[in-house]
């Protein structure tokens, strides 16, 4: 049966990295359709939207959709339901994609490229489970208005409902069960109502359904100490959109560089995943051909994985990023000096 991997290579270093992920597929997976669309500023910019309706019907159409990046500077001034960031959360809401997966996994070779002592991140594999369609990012009310003193408020609102928390819960559950079987789950239930019904949610939901599970609660700014501190007595962290969004880019930073941290967004089986690099859209490089595609290359190990139902090729192209790493290849922002195109030749070389 044919698949269709639906590319939105979108702004700033998106399309350099997205172009070697199009070189991994062609070796490592021939029969795999690529599709591919604007997203992103240069959406805006061509067709007056961040994603067009077209293109939205397009990625729930495919098996699988991969984003490079969205956003810069250049669009600092588009009004805000037009910012390319929108049309990334509005790409998240139509294809319902609740849950984001995001690993932090330290290779061996760049333990020492790592902020912190290598004793601190060697074997590092965490996963932190982030709800992605609802909490502050998506709650209303949201406005900014003119007090009648002439100061400014800006509102915005923190909603979850106890199903939202439970479908984002089980899968952490789950995938704990096939990894160290042990789940942090991160909140502020000491000064937040979302917070508190996060933590009896959660709790109730292990007592029912998984038990066999280890749980621990922990202050999300807890948590945030103990990632520098202890990293490596994580597992899998469960936590909301905004505390996921903080946490997982500071983790990011104990393997080395956001240029090696991938992503998955996942909804309900059966249903196409989305898969980004967690980088950005890096505008101060972009142009340059020296941003990092192992992100990028990895998200299509994910996708490959998640979405496409190909553990075997997602193997092989793990082992390879692993390969090409341990053989010493780098590029700028983890200590070397090779380009995007020169650290792709170095895994399909691997490959």
């Amino acid at each position: 049966m044919s698949q269709t991997l639906l590319l939105l290579p979108g702004d700033g270093i998106g399309p350099e990295v997205t172009a070697q992920v199009r070189r991994v597929a062609a070796v490592l997976t021939p029969d795999l359709t690529l599709d591919e669309r604007d997203f992103g500023g240069i959406s805006f910019d061509r067709n007056g939207a961040p994603i067009t309706e077209e293109a939205i019907a397009t990625a729930l159409k495919s098996d699988a959709v991969l984003m490079g990046a969205v956003g810069g500077p250049k669009w600092a001034g588009v009004p805000r339901d037009k910012r390319p960031e929108m049309g990334l959360l509005g790409l998240r809401k139509a294809m319902d994609v609740f849950a984001n997966l995001r690993p932090a996994l330290c290779f061996d070779a760049l333990a020492d490229a790592s902020s912190l002592k290598r004793e601190l991140v060697a074997g590092l594999d965490i996963m932190f489970v982030r709800e992605l369609t609802g909490g502050v990012y998506f709650g209303q009310p949201r406005f900014i208005e003119t007090l009648p003193d002439g100061q400014r408020r800006g509102v915005d609102t923190q909603v979850y409902t106890t199903s939202e928390i439970e479908r984002v819960s089980r899968v952490a559950f789950e995938l704990a069960r096939g990894r160290r079987n042990k789940v942090h789950s991160l909140e502020k239930s000491n000064v937040m109502e979302t917070g508190l019904l996060w933590r009896e949610v959660v709790t109730d939901l292990h007592k029912r359904d998984y038990a066999d599970v280890q749980l621990e609660h922990m202050l999300a700014d807890n948590a945030a100490m103990q990632l520098v501190r202890q990293p490596t007595q994580f597992d899998v962290l469960l936590t909301d959109n905004l505390f996921g969004d903080v946490l997982s880019d500071e983790a990011a930073q104990l393997t080395g560089s956001l240029g090696m941290l991938p992503s998955a967004a996942l909804g309900a089986a059966g249903k196409p995943g989305l898969y980004e690099p967690i980088h950005g859209s890096a505008p101060d490089i972009a142009g340059q051909g020296v941003a990092n595609p192992l992100a990028a290359i990895l998200s299509f190990e994910m996708a490959l994985r998640w979405s496409l139902n190909r553990p075997a090729e997602a193997d092989r192209l793990f082992a390879a990023v692993e390969a090409a790493l341990a053989a010493g290849a780098r590029t700028r922002d983890i200590g070397g000096g090779l380009s995007t195109a020169e650290m792709g030749d170095a895994v399909l070389k691997a490959l």
